[in-house]
């Protein structure tokens, strides 16, 4: 009987050690996104939603494949262009950026921005609930923008942006004049280097 209850114990220990230590093997435990909520709520770090219905709506906010993102792309498939979506490019001084569409051989980038995400001049508004968190929080991101496009327009990209709130047509418009104007820069390029400039007389 002693040796069973000394094997029971032994088992239990081993048990208690199995759901205490951490996964070996370098595995990290998933943790709960709703879990990890409500700490960030704990701490101030991030504001608790008003209500349930506050909160689903937050939570269904998509970084990719928007509504009016998709609806572009797909008008711009239809008209024959090509393109990457979501490409993560690596831009000078460590600048990581992923436009929502990319024509990559002719170097423009698409930002489809959503209008309280980016603070549209027209429809942003300044938050009334929970202003010290996403006050800064937009002026943040507006920041981003700017830098996001200093370090695409210096490393020879066209960039265009968009508002959720424009037209379909006028989004195809903004691209389609983008794509022209690297094409006939491009093609500038392309004829100086082939035919380039007579040297000065006495050089």
């Amino acid at each position: 009987m002693k040796l069973l209850l000394r094997l029971g114990m032994i088992e239990a220990g081993h048990a208690h050690l199995a759901t205490s230590q951490p996964a070996r093997d370098g595995a990290v435990p998933k943790s709960d996104p709703r879990e990890d909520r409500e700490r960030a709520h704990a701490k101030g770090l991030y504001p608790a939603p008003l209500n349930a219905g506050r909160s689903r709506n937050m939570q269904a906010n998509r970084r990719t494949n928007t509504k009016p993102e998709v609806i572009l792309r797909s008008a711009l498939h239809r008209l024959g262009y090509r393109y990457r979506k979501d490409l993560l490019l690596r831009l000078d001084d460590g600048v990581r950026v992923r436009p929502d569409i990319v024509f990559t051989a002719r170097k423009v980038a698409v930002f489809v921005d959503g209008c309280f995400w980016h603070a549209c001049p027209d429809h942003g508004r300044q938050p009334t609930v929970n202003e010290w968190y996403w006050t800064p929080k937009l002026a943040r991101n507006a920041e981003r923008d700017r830098k996001v496009n200093n370090a695409l327009t210096a490393a020879g990209w066209h960039v265009v942006r968009v508002w959720e709130h424009e037209t379909t047509a006028a989004a195809i418009e903004a691209v389609t004049s983008a794509i022209k104007r690297s094409s006939n820069t491009r093609a500038k390029v392309s004829a100086n280097t082939d035919n380039p400039a007579p040297a000065p007389r006495g050089a």
